[in-house]
């Protein structure tokens, strides 16, 4: 290996350190990318107030949703949680609510009295935006033009086959 001129090896020495340097400043304005993260099931106050003591596991699930946890060793608990991380103006967030039943039936919720209401809940999330309420209302004219074009682009059904004329079989052989 030949050996290296002394006056060369500063010159280098002097391009690494400018190059680091110069990324150093490159980058020194950039900061880490921290996605928004938002898991699990929002359970709002007005929710939580449509339940009612005795209602059928059905009857909570189609207020509340799935649960985002089922303990398999307690399956009269169903836990639902929301949390959300990360999102730029707002500060991190996290609601639990824990259902609990007695056979079938809704026996008591707790977790409930800290849960915002819907409006609370976009004022929280959305960062000082003002949202305007939109009006989703249809008249009676809308409704009947809209009818009229969706029965306009129905496309006619294929007769069905019929049915067999038995449906008994014959046996499998042994």
């Amino acid at each position: 290996m030949p050996a290296q001129n002394p006056a060369r090896l500063p010159r280098r020495w002097l391009t690494a350190a400018s190059a680091f340097a110069l990324s150093t400043a490159l980058l020194a304005g950039c900061a880490v990318y921290k996605p928004e993260v938002l898991q699990g099931n929002f359970v709002s106050r007005e929710q939580v107030s449509a339940l009612q003591p005795g209602m059928s596991r059905d009857q909570v699930r189609q207020v509340l949703g799935t649960p985002l946890l089922t303990d398999m060793f307690r399956s009269n608990r169903w836990d639902y949680v929301f949390t959300a991380q990360h999102r730029k103006g707002v500060e991190p967030q996290k609601y639990a609510v824990a259902v609990f039943f007695e056979g079938d039936a809704l026996a008591r919720i707790e977790g409930a009295e800290d849960l915002p209401s819907e409006t609370e809940f976009v004022e929280r999330m959305s960062d000082g935006k003002v949202y305007k309420p939109r009006n989703l209302e249809a008249s009676p004219e809308k409704l009947q033009s809209f009818t009229d074009s969706q029965k306009a682009k129905a496309k006619p059904q294929p007769e069905l086959p019929e049915a067999p004329s038995t449906t008994s079989y014959p046996a499998l052989p042994q």
